[in-house]
Order: C-alpha cells, then sequence, then structure tokens
C-alpha cells in the first residue's frame, strides 16, 4: 500500500510537467512564452498604396501603381501572395488599359511597373480585384498629351507626343488615323504599333512618318502606291513604307509621297500624273524612286500635283503640274524633274499647298507664289504669280505653311497670322472674311509651329498644346465635336 501511494503521485508529477512543455512548446498563453510567434491575420481586403499619377499617354504610368493586400484592420500581410488585377474604372474618353494588369503580390504588395492608357481624359480611375478580396478603386487622374510636332491634311490631324507617341485625329475614310479601323474620330486616338516617331506628316487619304531611327512608315489610302509598300491596297495600320534603308524626312502629298534620305537625295513614290515624283517620268511608282538633279535636299513638300524641296544651302527646287505658276518658276510649263524657284532667293524652309507655295528666307521674309484667288499669296492682291513675292506686313517669320486656299504663318516671337480664304474661319481671327494680308490669329497664344490644311489650321503652342480653328465636318479640330471655330479651341486632353 504504501509503494502504490508514493507511485501515483509521481506519475501525476510526470504528466503535468509532459503537459507544461508542450504548452509552452506551441505558445500557449499563460505558459511563459507570451511574446512568442503569432499566426499572421488573414488577408481581407486591397488598397492602394501607390496612387495613379497623371501621366503622357502611351507612357507609363509613374511611379508604378502599387496595391497592398491587407487585413481588416488595414495591415499590409506580408505573407500575402494573391494575384491582384487592375481594370479601368471611371473612363471618360474610352481609353484603353495597356501593359501588365495581373500581377502576383510579393510581401504583400503587387507592383504594376508598366501600365499606359492611350486616350487623354481627366478623370481616369483603376479597380483592383483578386478573388474574394474586397476590391479598392483609385483616386482620380488625368493622361494628358503634350505634343513635339504637327501636321494638317485633308480633314485629318496628326502629332507626336514629346514622347514619341504618334496619335491622330479628324477623317479616317480610308485608314489615315493609323488606329487599325476606318471610323472617323473627334478626339486624338493612338497609332497603331507601338512605332516611335520623329516627325509624321498627313495627306490625302494617307499618312506618313519617320521613326527616331529613320524608318519610314505609311498609312491609310493607297490608291496609286503612295504608301511605298510595292502596292496599292488600302492600310489601317502603319506599314514599312519604302523600300530604302531609312529617311531623314518624309512628306504626304495628295496622292503621293516624298522624302529626304540620310544623304540629302530626294525620292518620291505613287501618282505621277503630273511629274509630282520628280523622276524625269510620268509614271505611277509604287515604290521610292530617287528625284532627278542628283540635289542634296534638307527638306520637301508635297502637295496636291506638285512638290518643292530646298537644297541644303538654301536653294527652291520645285516640280509637276504648274498650270498657275505654283513652281515659281516664271512659267506655267509643266515640270517633271526639279526646276529652281525664280529670284535667287535663299531659303530656310518651303511649303506647298493645293496650287500655291510659300517659303520663308534665311533672313525670316516670306514669299508665296502660284495660285491666289483667295489671297493665299498674302500680296494684298488676288492676282496669280508665276514667281514669287513678297508676303506683305512687313513680319519677320519663323515658318510658314501652305493649305487649300490659305496659308499661315508663325513669327520669330510666336504670334501667328493667316491669310486668304477664310469661308469657314481658317484663318482664325474671329472673322469669315477673307484676307489678301496677314492678319493675327484671335487669342493671344504663343505658337511653335502653325500647320494649314483643307479650310482649317492647327498650332502647336510652346507649351506643346494643340489649337485648331476652321473647319470641323469630320472632327479633325479634336474638340470632340463636329462644330467649327473661327477661333481657336484646344485639342481633347
Amino acid at each position: 500500500m504504501t509503494v502504490s501511494i508514493r507511485a501515483r503521485p509521481r506519475r501525476l508529477i510526470h504528466f503535468g510537467m509532459t503537459a507544461i512543455v508542450a504548452a509552452v512548446a506551441v505558445g500557449l498563453p499563460g505558459c511563459g512564452r507570451e511574446t512568442g510567434p503569432t499566426q499572421p491575420a488573414a488577408a481581407a481586403r486591397l488598397a492602394f498604396s501607390v496612387q495613379p499619377r497623371t501621366t503622357q499617354g502611351a507612357q507609363p504610368i509613374t511611379p508604378a501603381v502599387k496595391v497592398a493586400i491587407q487585413d481588416a484592420a488595414g495591415n499590409t500581410v506580408p505573407t500575402a501572395t494573391d494575384a491582384v488585377i487592375l481594370i479601368l474604372g471611371a473612363n471618360p474618353d474610352g481609353g484603353s488599359l495597356f501593359g501588365t494588369t495581373m500581377v502576383s503580390a510579393a510581401g504583400g504588395i503587387a507592383t504594376f511597373e508598366d501600365l499606359h492608357i492611350d486616350r487623354p481624359g481627366s478623370a481616369y480611375t483603376l479597380i483592383a480585384w483578386s478573388g474574394t478580396l474586397t476590391g479598392a478603386v483609385s483616386s482620380t487622374f488625368a493622361i494628358q498629351l503634350t505634343f513635339a510636332t504637327l501636321t494638317t491634311g485633308f480633314g485629318r490631324t496628326c502629332g507626336v507626343t514629346s514622347g514619341g507617341a504618334a496619335y491622330c485625329w479628324g477623317s479616317n475614310e480610308r485608314g489615315g488615323l493609323g488606329d487599325g479601323t476606318t471610323i472617323g474620330r473627334t478626339s486624338p486616338v493612338l497609332v497603331n504599333g507601338g512605332l516611335t516617331f520623329a516627325t509624321l506628316s498627313a495627306g490625302d487619304f494617307q499618312t506618313c512618318g519617320v521613326t527616331i531611327g529613320g524608318g519610314a512608315y505609311c498609312w491609310g489610302g493607297n490608291l496609286f502606291g503612295e504608301l511605298g509598300d510595292g502596292s496599292t491596297l488600302d492600310r489601317s495600320s502603319p506599314v514599312p513604307g519604302p523600300l530604302l534603308p531609312s529617311f531623314a524626312t518624309v512628306s504626304a502629298g495628295a496622292g503621293h509621297s516624298c522624302g529626304v534620305l540620310p544623304g540629302g537625295a530626294g525620292s518620291c513614290w505613287g501618282d505621277n500624273s503630273e511629274g509630282e515624283l520628280g523622276d524625269g517620268t510620268g509614271a505611277q511608282r509604287k515604290s521610292p524612286v530617287l528625284v532627278a538633279g542628283g540635289l542634296t535636299f534638307a527638306a520637301v513638300s508635297a502637295g496636291v500635283y506638285h512638290t518643292c524641296g530646298v537644297t541644303t544651302g538654301g536653294a527652291a527646287y520645285c516640280w509637276g503640274l504648274n498650270g498657275l505658276g505654283e513652281l515659281g518658276d516664271g512659267t506655267t510649263i509643266e515640270r517633271t524633274s526639279p526646276t529652281p524657284v525664280a529670284g535667287g532667293l535663299t531659303f530656310a524652309q518651303v511649303d506647298v499647298g493645293f496650287y500655291h507655295t510659300c517659303g520663308v528666307t534665311s533672313v525670316g521674309a516670306a514669299y508665296c507664289w502660284g495660285d491666289n484667288t483667295y489671297g493665299q499669296l498674302g500680296d494684298a492682291t488676288t492676282t496669280e504669280q508665276t514667281s514669287p513675292v513678297l508676303v506683305t506686313g512687313g513680319l519677320t517669320f519663323a515658318a510658314v505653311s501652305a493649305g487649300s486656299y490659305h496659308t499661315c504663318g508663325v513669327t520669330s516671337g510666336g504670334a501667328a497670322y493667316c491669310w486668304g480664304g477664310n469661308s469657314v474661319g481658317q484663318l482664325g481671327d474671329g472673322t469669315f472674311t477673307q484676307r489678301t494680308s496677314p492678319v493675327a490669329v484671335a487669342g493671344g497664344l504663343l505658337f511653335a509651329t502653325v500647320s494649314a490644311g483643307d479650310q482649317y489650321t492647327c498650332g502647336l503652342t510652346t507649351g506643346g498644346a494643340v489649337y485648331c480653328w476652321g473647319d470641323n465636318a469630320v472632327g479633325q479640330l479634336g474638340n470632340g465635336t463636329t462644330g467649327g471655330s473661327s477661333t481657336p479651341v484646344r485639342v481633347v486632353q
């Protein structure tokens, strides 16, 4: 009896110590391990830890958007690796979200490095979701477009942003906007392909551009081979155009296009019914041919049926149709190869309109020649001229642009002036009155450049904003409407 009584407590004591040791091992409360590890709280919701910021269109949103996986108390769950998906919430202008939109969290944070949105707008939001977790909506942010270059055509406007993205708006009858459709747009749409452009040129139904690396691409109408891809098939997205190594500049006209090769040789392709390709023939070309004469060009400008260029030495040459004196050689004789512009002037730039041509000399004087039915030569008359005449007003121009039946220019101080036909307000002076001498564009904006199209005009301000005025029947002013304006209106932001 004595032995059994003594043995029972020993077994009880042994069992008790074992239980205590086990309890300490698992960290039960009240067992000497209250500071030991605890199970993490369960993931319950998402939250934007880095909100999207206002960014340029087609450029990555920076800093990178981050979404945290949190517990119910709002603490990030560091062990969470859930996949988080982002979609557009508020979408004011029908934009699309590009980049990696599904990311697995690391350390409880999902980081989205390459998100970008194609269309400008002022009140976008992002929505984050992940399985059964409560989703999150970002704060509002804007997508903006700051342009570096601008071009107008026949109811279509295009520009290159400071990041090299190409945008177009207006008529898209044969795919000239390059967005993969033939749907007209009243505000900017991103050109397909993800190419980085240095410059663009909008023509009749086609648009051409040169990439940063010198590659030439064209898209749109191709009835005469003006895309230069060896076919006559329309293209609604950029295709490698001229079958030559690279280009320094390109210019899209009506049914033809031209460019300057890195060494300065001129090259053209497309319609040649009036000798506008300058190769000494009247043969249509679906691929580029060299302009005759062996001249070294700094730039060329293609119009409806004629083309002009400025050599590196400042001499102006033109070729093609000349019924109204648009070649400026003192005659009305058609030329199938370059002929020098009369007068011996030294030009910094020339630009071709429908049936007239204008240029700026090395000292900033503007001269025009050709058709003058609406006063588009700016010499205070409506008399046709077969040689250059000085634009009146004594203004010093940095550049001029010849449109259909009007002309515009920007002075060395950034003021915009226009002259010629004004039936739909394309001069931008707030009236519909034809002018035979330059009048100031209303609004007092400072422009880096202006571009005159077919009965409308657009200008690029020194801050990279685009304003347009005149006809807007197909949305070429880019302000989200089809209503015209006789004063500048801003392209959608």
